[in-house]
């Protein structure tokens, strides 16, 4: 008998600052403020799900 698993359905992002142009991976639902490792603007808040994107583009989504 096999086991179906399910996909996630969190996702990495690599995501672009729009300050200083700075890229960097972070994960979609976050549980903590996310900051730019360059210059420490907020790139993503959390909302108890998918985060709210403040200050940054997304790039690309990582599987």
């Amino acid at each position: 008998m096999k086991k179906i698993i399910e996909m996630p359905r969190s996702k990495f992002l690599r995501v672009m600052c729009k300050k200083c142009k700075h890229q960097q991976i972070v994960f979609d639902k976050p549980s903590t403020v996310v900051k730019c490792l360059n210059c420490g603007a907020i790139l993503l808040k959390p909302t108890g799900g998918k985060g709210e994107i403040v200050d940054a583009k997304v790039i690309k989504e990582l599987s």
